[in-house]
């Protein structure tokens, strides 16, 4: 079994002493060279390892050293995303990805359900199936056993979703953190590869630059596995992720579809629709984190432009909430 999670101090002891030497300054060199060895040394040299690319930042950097991506459409992703993501990832780093259309499969297994921690377990449970049904395929082409599943599992990832002794709790649960992870190890013999569970987003950033990956990629505006699912509060549909996407495509920082509904006038009707709530936060490590302080003309633009292109939405909220005690997403 093989598993890159730090378990508390010992974050520290592998930047301060593991990594460099207790005299020496951690650098992002250092880390690139640490980790390129380890994971050549893990695999070896015919190791078939899996990955599971979101299209974000942090999927991409992990995918730069590996045999086998897989993007899974789960019919929640943004405007074009698995298009673009096949695009740029085939043509720029070489890397061999696979689309899969599974959007039904999500769509109808979220049906009926509310609950964001539910959402999430079965966005990445799903995944896994999907994975694995893929990995099958891929080994007959390949004529080699699926060994290593790859994620970019970034600290604040782990942090957030593992609670520790005393009063801490589990703030939510991250697709690829915890039980997904458990369930592949134990249940289909994969080993566990995270080679970014150290680093904060920023020093994501500076680590795909120095692989050099393109700028267009390594500034990509930070996404999640379970995608528009959890950016439609309550029950997912089809019709609420299709609004959700196209607000989004508009205020691409964060755009979700709120399950409440209220009276508008559009042209010389009353109608009775749905409202888009807008968010957008400054940090600098992802654990803390204030609004966005837009001006008043621009937001005023934004939800002027999600009502008329939007069809369905009647109404636009800005969300204020720093973080504590907001998190990043409202589910």
């Amino acid at each position: 079994m093989v598993s890159d999670t730090p378990q508390g101090g010992q974050l520290l002891k592998n930047f301060a002493v593991g990594i460099c030497g207790a005299q020496q300054t951690w650098t992002m060199s250092e880390f690139i060279g640490r980790e390129i060895i380890r994971i050549r040394n893990l695999v070896g040299p015919t190791g078939q390892v899996l990955d599971a690319v979101s299209g974000g930042m942090d999927s991409t950097v992990a995918a730069k050293k590996l045999f086998h991506a897989v993007l899974v459409d789960n019919g929640c992703m943004r405007l074009n995303e698995c298009e673009t993501t096949k695009l740029v990832l085939s043509e720029q780093l070489g890397i061999n990805i696979t689309v899969v259309d599974a959007s039904e499969e999500f769509l109808d297994g979220l049906k009926g359900e509310y609950d964001p921690e539910k959402k999430r377990k079965f966005i990445g449970g799903k995944s896994i199936d999907v994975f694995e049904r893929e990995a099958r395929k891929i080994e007959l082409q390949s004529s080699g056993k699926m060994e290593f599943f790859l994620q970019g599992t970034l600290y604040p990832d782990v942090i957030q979703s593992i609670s520790s002794q005393g009063p801490s709790q589990t703030i939510k649960t991250h697709h690829n953190v915890g039980g997904i992870a458990e369930r592949l190890m134990a249940g289909h013999g994969l080993k566990l590869i995270e080679p970014l569970c150290e680093l904060f987003k920023d020093e994501v950033r500076e680590l795909g630059r120095q692989l050099m990956i393109s700028d267009e990629l390594v500034g990509r505006h930070p996404f999640h596995g379970p995608g528009i699912a959890i950016r439609v509060l309550g029950e997912v549909t089809k019709e609420k992720v299709e609004m959700a996407r196209k607000a989004d495509h508009i205020f691409i920082a964060y755009a979700a579809h709120d399950p409440s509904r209220a009276v508008s006038v559009m042209g010389d009707k009353r109608v009775y629709a749905n409202i888009i709530l807008l968010r957008a936060i400054s940090t600098k490590d992802f654990m803390t984190a204030t609004p966005y302080p837009f001006a008043y003309d621009f937001l005023t633009k934004v939800a002027t432009r999600i009502v008329n292109e939007v069809e369905g939405v009647c109404r636009v909220a800005y969300d204020f909430t720093s973080k504590p005690p907001g998190t990043i997403e409202m589910e």
